[in-house]
């Protein structure tokens, strides 16, 4: 693959802008298609912010990926670390100039999630459940960011919220995996208080998602194949059960269930 693709990680680029579209679409239902050129907006934003924290994290982890990811193109010298930085830097610009484009609404979100990718690439990181709480923000932050693109948080901030909820487990759930090749760069929360201390903590987590789930079907917010969600919810409450054995498998499926939940909030809008 391309050494910029890969330095980018084009992916999960793609994967970004197709939850903005996502969120766009359960807050706009039909109409969706009268914010076309605000959505075609969003998603070049979103690429290009996701690119650049991509490039910023490379610059940073560079010590670190030549044992962790030696096949990372600063690593391997396809790209020098000063080249990084500058894409990493210019990625997280261009999409706050961006967000001028779409409406002022967008502005003080993007630039909010600008400032808190820097942080997280080049301090935060290192500072444990602090950085998990960082990257489940940002997380959040993608569904209201298609929101705010049409003009409409009513569907989407419960989404949001169990999205940021079920990626606090996640990411402790990725501490507890990585405890060996973390050691010595950073000190995480697993380090901190034990793995099944941590386990515990994500399994907290990994259940409030699905209590927040039951929220639109209480008040009727979408149409009934939402019910779907409780095949989600399901996954996320045998993740809590599995991250005390085995934290990769609960990480891997709390990722499975997410896009589970996705397609419930889709189904409900139409």
């Amino acid at each position: 693959m391309n050494k910029y693709l890969r330095l980018f990680r084009f992916g999960n680029c793609l994967m970004g802008a197709i939850g903005v579209l996502i969120a766009s679409f359960i807050a706009a239902g039909t109409d969706i298609g009268d914010h076309a050129v605000k959505l075609i907006i969003g998603c070049l934003l979103v690429i290009c912010f996701e690119a650049g924290g991509n490039a910023l994290n490379d610059y940073v982890d560079y010590e670190i990926d030549k044992t962790a990811h030696p096949d990372r193109p600063l690593p391997r010298g396809e790209i020098s670390r000063g080249s990084a930085r500058i894409y990493g830097i210019a990625g997280l610009a261009i999409a706050v100039a961006m967000s001028f484009l779409i409406s002022l609404e967008t502005v003080p979100l993007v630039v909010l999630c600008a400032a808190l990718m820097f942080a997280y690439e080049t301090l935060l990181k290192q500072r444990g459940f602090v950085g998990n709480l960082t990257i489940a923000v940002l997380t959040g932050l993608i569904f209201m960011f298609g929101g705010a693109i049409v003009g409409d948080y009513s569907k989407v901030w419960i989404l949001a919220l169990l999205a940021a909820l079920v990626s606090i487990g996640r990411e402790i759930a990725k501490d507890i995996e990585d405890m060996e090749s973390d050691e010595g760069s950073r000190k995480t929360l697993p380090m901190a208080i034990g793995k099944r201390s941590s386990a515990a903590l994500a399994a907290a987590f990994f259940v409030l998602g699905p209590l927040l789930s039951f929220i639109p079907l209480l008040n009727d917010t979408f149409g009934i194949l939402y019910s779907s969600v409780v095949v989600a919810d399901i996954i996320f409450i045998y993740c809590a059960i599995i991250v005390f054995k085995d934290a990769h498998k609960a990480e891997k499926l709390a990722k499975i269930a997410m896009f589970a939940a996705l397609i419930s909030f889709v189904l409900g809008v139409i």
